[in-house]
C-alpha cells in the first residue's frame, strides 16, 4: 500500500514539472513570436487611455500647439504622449496626400528613417538571448568575407565600428539597373573594400551601414528575410498591425503607406520618389503608426520581447576600447540633461522625420511621425515635454 502512495505521489510530481516546463516554455515562444498566424491575426491588445476629465488641460494645450504647427511650419503628421504606459495624447494633423487632399488619420503609415534600428537591435539581442549569436562575435564568422576584420556585433551596435558609409558605394559603383539588396551590398563591400574611417572600437560614430550589416547578419542566422523575421518575432507577437519592413522595387505599397513630401517653391508640396539606397533594410525601411510605436515601447519595456537583463544593457551607454562612454546603447541614443535620463532616437529620411523619446525618470513616452520634411524635431519634443509637465497630473486611483 505503501509503494503504491509513493507511486501516485512521484507520478503527480511528474505531472507538475511536466506541466510548468510546458507553460514556462510556451510563454517564452509568445515572447519570441512563436504563436499561430491567424491567433495573430485575430488579436489586438488596445491601448490604454487616461480619464478624458485628467486630460482635458493638457489636450487643449497639445491641441493649440499641434495646430499651430500645421498652419505655420508645415507640420504633417500624428502623436501619441503616453505616461506610465497610458495614453494622455494622440491625434493626428494635416495632409497624408496633397494632391487629393486626403487627411491623415489612424490609417496613416509613416516612413520610421532611422527610428527603425532599435527593431533591427532587438532582433540582434533576440538572437542573443536564443543563443544563436554572441555580442562579442566578429561579423566575419558569419561573413568570412567581410573585409572589416575585427568588427564585432557589440561595435555594430553602438556605433563603434568605423565602418565606411555604404550610401557613397551604393551611389558611386552600383551599375545594375535594380537597387541593390542587403545581400547584394554586402557583396559589394566585400569586392571594394572601402578604406575604413577608424580601427573597430576606437571611437564613435553614428553608422547606417553597421545596422544594415547587423539585419544582414540577422538574415544570415535565420534563413529569413529581415522583415518575416521581426515580424514573426516582434510585430505579431506585439500585434503591430499596421507595421512592416518595406524594399523599394521589391515589397508592395500598402494601404495607407504614405510618402515623404517636400515643400517646393515654398508652396507647393512635391512628393519624394525612392533612391537607390532604399532597397536596403536593417538601418530605415519600417513602416509603422504612433499606435503601434507605443505599443511596442510597451512590450518592449516590459519584458515581452527580450528579457529584462538584456533590455537594461540596450538603454545603456556603450564605450569604446579606451573606455570612453558613446551617447548610444543598442538601438537608441541615450543622454542625461535636466530631464534626468532620456532614452530616445529620431529619424530623417526622404521627407519623413521621426521621434520617439522616453524620459525614463518620468516614464513619459513621446512618438512623433511626420512626412513633409518637417526640421525642428527637437524644439517640438521639449514644447511637448514642457505642456505636460505643466498641464497634467497623474489622476487619483
Amino acid at each position: 500500500m505503501k509503494r503504491s502512495v509513493n507511486i501516485k505521489y512521484f507520478l503527480l510530481i511528474i505531472f507538475f514539472v511536466f506541466n510548468s516546463f510546458s507553460v514556462s516554455t510556451s510563454i517564452r515562444d509568445l515572447n519570441h513570436g512563436d504563436i499561430d498566424t491567424e491567433e495573430r491575426l485575430n488579436k489586438d491588445v488596445p491601448l490604454v487611455f487616461y480619464p478624458e476629465a485628467a486630460t482635458l488641460r493638457v489636450n487643449e494645450k497639445l491641441d493649440s500647439l499641434f495646430a499651430r504647427y500645421n498652419k505655420r511650419y508645415d507640420f504633417h503628421g500624428s502623436v501619441i504622449v503616453a505616461k506610465k504606459g497610458k495614453v494622455i495624447f494622440k491625434d493626428h494633423y494635416g495632409y497624408a496626400d496633397f494632391k487629393k487632399r486626403s487627411k491623415i488619420d489612424d490609417t496613416s503609415i509613416f516612413q520610421l528613417a532611422s527610428v527603425s534600428k532599435q527593431f533591427t537591435a532587438a532582433a540582434v539581442l533576440i538572437l542573443y538571448e536564443d543563443g544563436k549569436i554572441e555580442l562579442d562575435d566578429k561579423v566575419t564568422r558569419f561573413f568570412p568575407e567581410f573585409p572589416y576584420q575585427e568588427v564585432t556585433i557589440r561595435q555594430l551596435l553602438n556605433h563603434t565600428s568605423g565602418l565606411p558609409k555604404y550610401f557613397w558605394l551604393a551611389e558611386h559603383k552600383w551599375d545594375k539597373e535594380h537597387v541593390p539588396s542587403n545581400g547584394e551590398m554586402m557583396k559589394m563591400m566585400s569586392e571594394h573594400d572601402v578604406q575604413r574611417f577608424f580601427s573597430p572600437g576606437a571611437n564613435f560614430d553614428y553608422s547606417n551601414t553597421g545596422y544594415f550589416v547587423l539585419a544582414s547578419v540577422v538574415e544570415k542566422v535565420t534563413g529569413k528575410a529581415f522583415g518575416d523575421f521581426v515580424k514573426d518575432k516582434i510585430f505579431d507577437p506585439l500585434y503591430m498591425k499596421d507595421t512592416f519592413v518595406y524594399r523599394f522595387e521589391k515589397d508592395e505599397i500598402k494601404d495607407g503607406q504614405l510618402s515623404g513630401y517636400r515643400v517646393y517653391r515654398r508652396r507647393w508640396h512635391a512628393r519624394i520618389g525612392g533612391t537607390v539606397n532604399d532597397g536596403i533594410v536593417g538601418d530605415k525601411n519600417v513602416y509603422s503608426t504612433t499606435e503601434d510605436m507605443m505599443k511596442w515601447i510597451n512590450g518592449l519595456n516590459s519584458g515581452e520581447i527580450i528579457s529584462r537583463k538584456t533590455l537594461d544593457e540596450m538603454y545603456t551607454r556603450g564605450e569604446t576600447k579606451y573606455k570612453r562612454k558613446v551617447p548610444y546603447g543598442f538601438g537608441f541614443r541615450i543622454k542625461e540633461d535636466d530631464n534626468g535620463k532620456v532614452v530616445y532616437h529620431n529619424g530623417k529620411w526622404n521627407g519623413f522625420s521621426t521621434s520617439l523619446m522616453q524620459y525614463t525618470d518620468e516614464d513619459l513616452v513621446v512618438i512623433t511621425l511626420e512626412h513633409s520634411n518637417y526640421n525642428s524635431m527637437k524644439t517640438l519634443n521639449q514644447k511637448i515635454k514642457s505642456i505636460v509637465d505643466q498641464n497634467f497630473d497623474l489622476p487619483v486611483e
